[in-house]
């Protein structure tokens, strides 16, 4: 279904757009492209004062607040970079933005972002970010869980893996909420 509407109090989103992972290859859409597209949104939303959530993930150096539970991939050892968990500057610095810290997937789990959000009245959230398979699905089924409705701006979030990527934007987001571009976004924005 493609982007219909913004309800009047929309929520832009961003997930993971930080240092330590911008550094990672993306796909389809590099991470450099994500970001362009991202700030665009942001001052999209903030030029019509709708509220810019920026989501960081982080972890304390020893991994004592780490997600507990068995899995089969490795979890990253040892110390990560000084900064590898500040917001990227293009989009840091804002006094009106929300920044969220999470350290799960999702942005909604252990974090105040629903409290932050109902309190500005927000019904809508607009997602970016990266990973689409992993923090962008994991926010957008807890906000469809939440009762919002959910946009993906699908060309302003990528991915390690394309399959991944394309699973999340052809079978799961069209359960969740409405997909579209960057520009489909920025148009209902205009039009407000």
């Amino acid at each position: 279904m493609p982007v219909t509407t913004l309800d009047p109090a929309t929520a832009l989103v961003v997930i993971d757009l930080q240092n330590g992972v911008m550094g990672a290859p993306g796909t389809p859409y590099s991470t450099a492209d994500v970001l362009e597209r991202t700030v665009r949104l942001a001052d999209a939303f903030r030029a019509r004062d709708l509220p810019v959530v920026l989501v960081r993930v982080t972890h304390a150096a020893d991994d004592a607040d780490a997600v507990p539970g068995r899995t089969e991939a490795p979890r990253q050892a040892g110390a990560r970079p000084e900064g590898w968990d500040r917001i990227v500057d293009a989009l840091a610095g804002h006094p009106g933005d929300i920044v969220v810290t999470k350290r799960n997937w999702s942005a909604f789990y252990g974090t105040d972002l629903d409290l932050q959000l109902r309190r500005r009245g927000v019904t809508q959230i607009v997602l970016t970010g990266i990973a689409t398979s992993i923090g962008v699905e994991s926010t957008a089924r807890a906000a469809h869980e939440h009762g919002y409705h959910v946009t993906l701006a699908t060309d302003a979030m990528t991915d390690l893996s394309e399959e991944a990527h394309r699973n999340s934007v052809e079978r799961i987001f069209p359960r969740l909420g409405e997909t579209g571009g960057t520009q489909d976004v920025l148009k209902l924005l205009a039009e407000r």
